[in-house]
């Protein structure tokens, strides 16, 4: 539980971060085999995870441990896919990020 409010607040964070950002980073949207080829070949990046938006949307985490980059996108109904955050430092393990001992 403590592991998936973490990455939500991580989440988050990369959104409001994101929203702050130019208009450039908005439009980085187009084809999803365009985009994740991209993302394989200029970043290492492969999908590590991925759910349902309700029905209009799926949304997917790709990420590289040799480069330590993430990517969160998003593809909705009309085929479309867009990058919702970028960020470095992944880990898979979140252990790491959370600290030990009583939290209050």
């Amino acid at each position: 539980m403590y592991k998936r409010l973490l990455f939500a607040s991580f989440l988050a964070a990369g959104v409001a971060a994101l929203a702050a950002t130019p208009a450039k980073a908005q439009m980085a949207c187009g084809e999803r085999t365009a985009i994740i080829a991209k993302l394989g070949k200029d970043y290492g990046e492969v999908r590590r995870g991925g759910g349902l938006a309700g029905s209009s949307a799926v949304f997917e985490l790709w990420a590289s441990e040799t480069t330590g980059t993430w990517t969160i996108l998003r593809t909705g109904t009309d085929g479309k896919s867009c990058v919702m955050a970028v960020g470095d430092g992944w880990q898979d393990e979140l252990s790491a990020l959370i600290p030990s001992g009583d939290p209050a």
